[in-house]
């Protein structure tokens, strides 16, 4: 579709020419149809805004004829809306909004139209002209927006999981109560994060969850199910309509994933059964059925999402699980609430490589509304063009359905520092678009597995510490195809108003664009694997730099959906024998990281003495930026001693070896740096603190979790290297004095 104006929530620094300003005498707000809550929680916005300005209204609900101007007009277009006779001919004859998009113009001298495909549409219509409103103090003139979203969902996940396993209930199955999940009960705190999605026009939540159904659903054919007290069973279920209410009101589905085939502790111990069953039964296949269908009912505005792998094995029991179980099972408590709408099922990819296409074509045989799900490129954020089979299965995946969410999972390698970097998030939502053919983006917290605290230690919540994280990927899930140039005044208009001056707010942009290129492409030419075994900001021993698939953690290493390149190795090996490099080389990653994160560091200095709000936050934002370069510089002087000790392996020169100490002895140095930034900034590096977590070190029980714990073994790393140095030193002075 095309734009008639580009769409965007104005700061106040913007303004519009040729306002027309209301003070005096009767605006009339016209809703034209019954008000669904999307539409009546966008006129009470747009209400307050009116207020605000000072302009006098009268709200006029279902009138037959079109009120006395000055008029807003405000409804989803549909066949006969009342709203179609007021749009100019010429603006029928074209394209209207589809779902979600709104049409806000002035039809004439004092009618402005709210008109949106749908309810939602409605909605961030009447959004989009109260922040005009509130930025002029007046109602605008000439306004001709036509608009909607690229993606059809777009939203972050919530992880109603722990780092550990409860006794007797294996892996991610965790009971909803206030002793596990405190925020979950804290409905101030989800009023907060519900606006601010909101805000940036998300429409799904998601809350990840091994087996949700028996701390929210009772069934009176298995009532021992329920595993939590009675008293927060019923907390349970008036917290969740709480959240899904309030979040319909936005727009917003919430969505629940479960894995499978997973049981509550208190039904597996009655039945003498796991809490984990591999394939489907009579039992399993019955309580699991009904516990779907009286979660539908119970919680209408609900979709769900299903991974079918972990637990479950086999594609035939992964076809039954879902035409024969869960697909059923949403449709019985559609029938029961006479529902004709079907919630979205998204069907996630985990361990379905390649059966997809058969398992979830047999479920859209049963159900329409399907979608897939798969990892933008693991769990980090390492490249904004992929490529290669993983890109591949993305595109397979996104032609089942043609309804495809690329999931940006975990961010391992950008913890635990902010990320703002407005440009590679574009990209990346772009390639999600144009590469993976994805029509969804499923986005994690910085830090998932602390949410909703953030890990500085200044006390924090993500949400509020990471707000550009989320605006910058909703803004492009919404549309990934704006102009640079006029987004970065867009966002430097955005930290302007957060840091109080524009002159700051330019070199923060800078700096947060150029920081952001760091740690994707240290993963993806030096790291070992995308997921959340390793922690990039750790750093690596130099042993998993020469050698890094004796430490290999998954089937590939991470590189392989990335740019065309070389591994260290392979450069090495290349560059000795005279060959030809392919693509990028670990020379130009050590250069480009330099570069970028000491021009990083020069912004965010040039932006201090201009900050005049938001003071402490600049100031931790700074100091993320000296930490990125200080990980930069470790990385890359260590990478140049692994290169040397990799050369060292063909020429058996010892000039090599005392080059790879001096680049050792400089990483461990910027190492102490790094160690130094982050003492009394976090209180860790990376939310996941289990035996998982492999790279630098294991992280059971919580160790080696905080850099100045990984300080003393780099320290000893160069020790030892020293010392098995010297000793090949003296043994080939003592050689060499034989041969004489």
């Amino acid at each position: 579709m095309s734009r008639l104006m580009l769409n965007v929530l104005l700061p106040a620094s913007i303004l519009i020419l040729r306002v027309s300003i209301v003070t005096a005498g009767s605006l009339s707000v016209w809703v034209v149809d019954e008000a669904s809550p999307r539409v009546e929680f966008g006129l009470n916005r747009l209400t307050e805004a009116l207020k605000s300005a000072k302009i006098k209204y009268t709200v006029v609900r279902r009138q037959a004829i079109v009120p006395e101007h000055p008029l807003i007009a405000i409804g989803s277009l549909g066949d006969g809306s009342a709203l179609v006779p007021l749009i100019p001919s010429e603006v029928r004859a074209g394209s209207l909004p589809g779902r979600e998009g709104f049409l806000l113009m002035t039809c004439d001298r004092e009618v402005t139209l709210v008109a949106g495909g749908d309810d939602s549409g409605t909605l961030y219509g009447c959004l989009e002209l109260a922040a005009r409103i509130r930025a002029l103090g007046a109602i605008p003139k000439d306004l001709k927006i036509l608009d909607e979203p690229v993606f059809r969902l777009r939203g972050p996940c919530i992880g109603m999981q722990k780092t550990y396993e409860l006794p007797d209930r294996g892996q991610y199955n965790y009971p909803y109560t206030p002793e596990l999940f405190p925020f979950f009960y804290d409905e101030q705190q989800w009023l907060e994060f519900l606006d601010l999605l909101l805000e940036n026009r998300m429409n799904t939540l998601y809350l990840w969850n091994g087996h949700p159904f028996s701390s929210l659903v009772r069934l009176p054919d298995y009532p021992e199910a329920v595993e939590v007290p009675e008293e927060v069973f019923r907390r349970n279920q008036q917290v969740f309509r709480f959240l899904t209410t309030e979040a319909d009101k936005r727009g917003i589905w919430v969505i629940q994933m479960f894995y499978n085939i997973h049981f509550p502790k208190t039904l597996a111990q009655k039945y003498g059964v796991g809490t984990h069953h591999a394939e489907p039964t009579e039992l399993n296949s019955d309580y699991t059925r009904k516990s779907i269908s009286a979660f539908v009912e119970s919680y209408p505005n609900v979709g769900l999402l299903v991974c079918l792998g972990e637990a479950l094995s086999g594609d035939d029991n992964k076809r039954y699980w879902l035409t024969e179980v869960i697909i059923p099972g949403v449709q019985d408590g559609m029938r029961a609430l006479g529902l004709k709408r079907e919630p979205p099922i998204i069907v996630r990819q985990h361990t379905m490589d390649g059966s997809a296409r058969e398992i979830i074509g047999a479920g859209l045989q049963k159900y329409q509304n399907l979608y897939t799900m798969m990892k933008y490129n693991g769990e980090a954020l390492t490249t904004c063009q992929p490529r290669g089979p993983w890109a591949q299965i993305h595109r397979d995946l996104s032609s089942i359905t043609s309804q495809h969410i690329s999931n940006v999972h975990i961010l391992a390698n950008l913890e635990p520092f902010r990320y703002g970097a407005t440009r590679f998030i574009q990209k990346c939502a772009k390639a999600a678009q144009t590469i993976h053919h994805a029509n969804g983006v499923h986005l994690y917290p910085l830090a998932y597995w602390a949410w909703p605290d953030s890990p500085d230690k200044a006390e924090m919540k993500q949400f509020q510490r990471d707000w550009i994280w989320f605006a910058a990927w909703a803004r492009y899930a919404w549309d990934p195809d704006r102009k640079v140039e006029a987004e970065d005044t867009y966002w430097i208009s955005r930290l302007t108003e957060f840091y109080g001056s524009k002159a700051a707010a330019m070199h923060i942009l800078e700096a947060y664009n150029h920081a952001g290129l760091c740690a994707p492409m240290l993963l993806r030419r030096f790291g070992i694997t995308n997921g959340n075994r390793q922690t990039l900001s750790l750093g690596m021993t130099l042993d998993q730099l020469v050698d890094p698939r004796k430490y290999r953690l998954w089937p590939r290493l991470v590189d392989s959906d990335g740019p065309v390149g070389e591994r260290l190795d392979t450069y090495v090996e290349r560059q000795w024998k005279g060959q030809e490099h392919e693509g990028e080389t670990p020379l130009d990653v050590i250069r480009e990281v330099l570069r970028h994160s000491r021009r990083a560091v020069k912004e965010i200095n040039l932006a201090q003495d201009h900050v005049s709000k938001s003071r402490e936050e600049f100031l931790r934002l700074r100091n993320d930026m000296l930490c990125i370069r200080a990980m930069s510089e470790h990385y890359a002087a260590k990478a140049q001693a692994a290169m040397s000790v990799l050369r060292y392996r063909f020429s058996q020169d010892v000039k090599d070896l005392q080059k790879a100490f001096d680049f050792l002895t400089e990483s461990v140095e910027q190492y102490r740096v790094l160690a130094h930034l982050t003492k009394d900034s976090y209180s860790y590096a990376n939310s996941l603190q289990t035996g998982a977590r492999k790279i630098p070190f294991g992280g059971s029980g919580g160790a080696f979790k905080h850099w100045t714990e990984c300080l003393p073994a780099y320290e000893r790393e160069l020790s030892d290297f020293r010392r098995d140095l010297e000793k090949l030193m003296t043994a080939e002075v003592q050689v060499e004095a034989a041969r004489r």
